[in-house]
């Protein structure tokens, strides 16, 4: 993932706007939301479409009670297809309720100890789990520890820890940043935040909470960011809006798409999706 160039007027792109509107509520919504013990989540579960797993291989032999958001699944989905991974990697973990996650912090807090629990499991309502954008994965094996399932370097698992970031998944929580992450290392646990933020994020060896700081640097009304499509035949422009009062109105550069996701905290990216010059639509 090359960073084309950081420009602030682009004119050779930019030759149409659209003005948008957002609200405080953006900044609690999307797939770039940081949730951790300083930015809890808001609880919003009305907000995030889930959809139950279907044409993967779960721990939990009730479907029904394993559920994604929609996007996330789906590139889930296809990431497992991708490295032929369906039938030996299983979906251990997705979507949880604060209920869910109240329930499990207390049972691994009173069956593991409270160190095992703070480096292991998140608080309720500072859990990625609670988003739908979360999942863990596990090596299909004849135990499954739920809380650490099994995802070694190599195989199978390697394959789609390589493959992640084209479908826009990071390996949230590495050995390298638990200063940061104030998580232990979990080889099992990725997080969906969209391409190219995924490929940016894992060539710059950067974590989320990395990320988020970054991007700022690339103001709505100063120099963006510009990294070449995925499938080289078009350019993404990102960007980062802050949202101080209750409504914000920006223009958004004309492309074939753009997508708005809060940052958890006191804005949002901006994601703009420029190819033949269609007319620029939220996707």
């Amino acid at each position: 993932m090359e960073i084309l160039s950081e420009r602030k007027n682009a004119e050779s792109i930019r030759q149409k706007e659209n003005v948008i509107t957002l609200t405080r509520s953006d900044i609690y919504r999307g797939h770039l939301v940081l949730v951790n013990r300083t930015y809890t989540w808001r609880q919003m579960e009305d907000l995030i479409e889930l959809h139950a797993m279907k044409n993967v291989s779960v721990y939990d032999t009730n479907l029904e009670t394993m559920r994604l958001e929609k996007t996330c699944l789906e590139q889930l989905t296809a990431l497992l297809e991708a490295c032929n991974a369906k039938q030996d990697i299983l979906i251990v973990s997705g979507y949880r309720s604060l209920e869910e996650q109240t329930e499990l912090y207390e049972t691994t807090l009173r069956e593991h100890g409270a160190a095992f629990t703070s480096s292991y499991v998140a608080r309720p309502g500072s859990s990625e789990h609670q988003t739908g954008l979360a999942v863990d994965v596990g090596l299909r094996t004849d135990e499954i520890d739920y809380i650490c399932p099994t995802f070694p370097d190599s195989g199978v698992c390697q394959s789609f820890r390589q493959l992640a970031a084209e479908y826009g998944f990071i390996q949230r929580y590495k050995e390298t940043k638990e200063a940061i992450t104030n998580i232990a290392a979990e080889p099992w646990h990725f997080r969906y935040v969209g391409y190219p933020h995924s490929a940016i994020m894992e060539e710059r060896n950067w974590c989320l909470e990395e990320y988020m700081e970054k991007i700022k640097q690339y103001h709505v009304h100063h120099e963006h960011v510009y990294v070449e499509a995925k499938d080289g035949r078009g350019t993404i422009e990102i960007y980062y809006v802050p949202i101080p009062q209750d409504m914000v109105r920006i223009k958004i550069p004309n492309g074939e798409s753009y997508s708005v996701s809060g940052n958890n905290h006191d804005g949002c990216i901006i994601t703009v999706y420029h190819g033949q010059g269609s007319e620029c639509r939220e996707s």
